[in-house]
Order: C-alpha cells, then sequence, then structure tokens
C-alpha cells in the first residue's frame, strides 16, 4: 500500500470521497464503514467457482450483460460501505442503469441485483455470513448465495420480508434457486469449480 493509502486508510471516508479515491495503482479497495480496506487477490478456487457460475447463468440464458463479475454495490453499515460480490445477476432495471456509467457501482438509488454470490475465503466467514448477509438484506437483493469450500456447502438465502430465510445444499444435492428454479448444478460441481 502507498504511503497515501496508508494515510487515506487511517481517516474514515465518504461514499463520495471513496469514489473519487485514486492512488495511482491497480489496487482494488473495499470501504467499509468509512475505512478504505485492501482487497486481497483471489484465490485460484474462488476464481474458478465463480468462472463456472459466470458461464453456467449464461448457458442458462441470461444476457451477457446482466451476468457481472467484478461490479461493485454500495450497501448500508454504520458509515459508507461498498462491497465487490464475486458474481452479480443484474435485473434489466439495474442494467439500463448502470449503462455508460463510468464506474461499475451499484449506487444506492438504483435498483437491487436480483443475485449475488460471494465465496467465502479462508478467516473471512464472518464477514460473509454475517455482515454481508445482514448487509445485502436491507438492500433488497432477493437472493444470495454462500459458496463456502472450507465448510464444503453452498447456502441459498432468498429474501422474505426483509429478512433471509436460508437452505443449506452439501454434496450431490441440486441446487434450488428461488429465482431460477432447480437447476442442473449441484453442490459438488460447484466447490470443485469445473
Amino acid at each position: 500500500m502507498t504511503l497515501a493509502a496508508q494515510n487515506t486508510a487511517s481517516q474514515l471516508m465518504t461514499l463520495e470521497e471513496y469514489l473519487k479515491y485514486d492512488d495511482g495503482t491497480d489496487t482494488r479497495y473495499e470501504l467499509v464503514n468509512g475505512e478504505l480496506l485492501v482487497m486481497p487477490p483471489e484465490s485460484e478456487i474462488n476464481r474458478r467457482i465463480a468462472s463456472l457460475l459466470f458461464a453456467f447463468f449464461l448457458k442458462q440464458g441470461i444476457p451477457t450483460y446482466r451476468v457481472s463479475i467484478g461490479t461493485e454495490i454500495v450497501v448500508s453499515g454504520s458509515r459508507a460501505t461498498t462491497r465487490f460480490p464475486d458474481l452479480m445477476i443484474l435485473s434489466e432495471a439495474l442494467a439500463i442503469a448502470l449503462e455508460g456509467a463510468t464506474r461499475s457501482t451499484v449506487m444506492p438509488e438504483m435498483p437491487p441485483p436480483l443475485l449475488v454470490v460471494e465465496v467465502v475465503s479462508p478467516s473471512q466467514e464472518a464477514r460473509d455470513y454475517r455482515y454481508k448477509r445482514s448487509e445485502y438484506a436491507a438492500r433488497g437483493i432477493a437472493e444470495y448465495w454462500i459458496v463456502d469450500p472450507i465448510q464444503q456447502k453452498v447456502t441459498v438465502l432468498e429474501w422474505v420480508e426483509g429478512l433471509y430465510e436460508e437452505t443449506v445444499y452439501t454434496e450431490e444435492n441440486p441446487i434450488v434457486s428461488p429465482l431460477f428454479g432447480i437447476l442442473a448444478l449441484t453442490t459438488a460441481q460447484i466447490l470443485q469449480g469445473r
């Protein structure tokens, strides 16, 4: 991290400051309760799982402009917070709202994505199971998947009356998506990333 990033990271930032922030590097950051946090590179298994799901949803007929890797979303926290899910399925309205944007960021005034997928990284379980769960529920995201290669399970959360109801899938169980129905995809296939 550069000296400028270290100095900025020690100060709380507003969303506007974060969106304008550029330290002159390719470092990717999330803003969590006003703090600038460096996003570590993805593990190979996390990258493979996200790629598999990207290809799977394209094969289901979802247009390429609605399946996204690398799109950021502004969520609620005690202070400004943004997240970079591993994969998003955008609604048609959200895809239109992002057209022509100079930054692929889902802003608070935009509709929420239909589906967000997070692949759990080591030592980040609380972030995906606890913090992001409440942030995505508050944002009204209809479906949230937590793909956990560590615990060997996929948790599918459906947004019902402001909270998530969960179903856990393991081994050869086909995933049932509240939005997309029974999928020709098992937990084992997802966790292998192939």
